[in-house]
């Protein structure tokens, strides 16, 4: 997210910037083929396959950008070897090419259920990383640490993103602003935070490494400790991979693995390689960290239709675009399909906009609800959020309708 990490479909389908709510029920599929054993490169921009054990999933996760990018699937994990173009480090990345345990928009690895964070089960879920880096491109090196309110298993979670960095190369930063130091799993960390339509928490390792291995719980612990998460959140997904911004070949996972109970450490593969520009995390523009929202709400009835309202809100913004959200809230009764009308100010242009179907006319934009998150009950809600490019005000739209 643009940095927006969490934005998207990765945040699959995110943005997704990543993404946000409790939808209709959806299939649920364990990915069995095809097999990572056959070593074939996966470049179709979601394309998927199952480790040779049939343990974890990788993902190529190409949702940033139309340049082509591929995934060899290897025994333990995977190399991203064609990573083209680029995009502005100022937002969000290109992809999120990763290996997961859990479920991810529907695809789930074998026999896994979500872990809600108040069970025993949850202290006993560990990972463990080992991951190599090429000398040139900006990107991330970080897990995905998804949680959700519901045992999710398809869709876009709506809890919090926790991102744990490894290394990273350029300007990319994490969405937010850096809110503290601390020490966790042996290592310092900075600790940022920001607000995406679900929580991102993003640990910055301050020094690079090329491996990790620790509970999930170390991380969650202490964004617990914040008020970022809770305790009756569900677990639904580990993943560990990259975020590109500009280049990227050459980024692998040499081995991960995940689940209850001990893993395996991967040994070390080397001294990691240093970033190729200052390791300090520095945009190329100046992001406005605090939120500047600006609020409408709507009421619309309309004959037969259960009232509801939207709200806007302006999660960053720097000097050529902009990161915004939009809550629909419905009205007293329950609802299953929602269309969000905004009149955007004039320059700014969507690029990217996840948990939504989009079209924009001139500077009118229209969302209507994914797949997942039409069905409101009464007083329920969902969040879309949207990239913009601006060649005027990076504001929030003055008028928001909703029917």
């Amino acid at each position: 997210m643009p940095r927006l990490s969490a934005l998207a479909p990765r945040i699959a389908a995110v943005t997704a910037v990543a993404g946000l709510v409790a939808g209709a029920a959806t299939a649920v599929t364990t990915l069995d083929t095809p097999r990572a054993a056959a070593a074939a490169a996966i470049c179709d921009q979601y394309g998927k396959a199952t480790t040779a054990d049939g343990r974890y999933v990788v993902q190529n996760n190409r949702w940033g950008t139309s340049a082509e990018q591929c995934v060899e699937p290897t025994a333990t994990g995977f190399r991203l070897s064609r990573a083209d173009g680029a995009v502005p480090t100022s937002g969000a990345p290109k992809s999120y090419p990763s290996i997961y345990w859990g479920c991810h928009y529907g695809t789930c690895t074998p026999g896994f259920s979500p872990v809600q964070a108040s069970s025993s089960t949850f202290g006993d879920v560990r990972t463990s990383v080992s991951m190599t880096y090429p000398t040139s491109g900006e990107w991330d090196a970080a897990y995905d640490l998804w949680f959700d309110p519901t045992p999710r298993l398809d869709g876009q979670n709506t809890g919090a993103e926790v991102m744990v960095w490894l290394n990273h190369a350029g300007r990319p930063q994490p969405v937010g602003s850096k809110v503290a130091t601390v020490t966790l799993a042996g290592a310092t960390w900075d600790v940022w935070f920001g607000n995406t339509g679900w929580n991102v928490v993003s640990y910055v390792r301050t020094s690079a490494t090329g491996s990790a291995d620790f509970a999930v719980r170390t991380f969650f612990d202490d964004a617990l400790s914040r008020g970022y998460v809770q305790r009756s959140w569900y677990l639904t997904s580990v993943q560990a991979g990259f975020e590109p911004w500009v280049d990227g070949a050459g980024l692998a996972v040499t081995s991960f693995s995940a689940g209850t109970g001990s893993t395996p450490t991967p040994a070390p593969t080397g001294t990691p390689t240093p970033s190729p520009t200052s390791p300090t995390i520095s945009p190329t523009t100046s992001p406005t960290t605090s939120p500047v929202p600006t609020v409408t709400r709507s009421p619309r009835p309309t004959s037969g239709r259960p009232v509801c309202t939207a709200t806007g809100r302006t999660e960053s913004a720097w000097g050529a675009g902009a990161v915004q959200t939009v809550t629909v809230t419905n009205g007293a009764q329950a609802r299953s399909g929602w269309t969000a009308v905004a009149t955007l100010p004039a320059g700014q242009t969507v690029t990217n906009l996840w948990n939504g179907t989009w079209t924009q006319t001139g500077r009118t934009l229209t969302v209507r609800n994914a797949s997942y998150n039409g069905t409101l009950a009464a007083g329920g809600s969902a969040t879309f959020g949207y990239q913009l490019a601006a060649t005027g005000s990076t504001a929030t739209p003055t008028t928001i309708t909703c029917t």
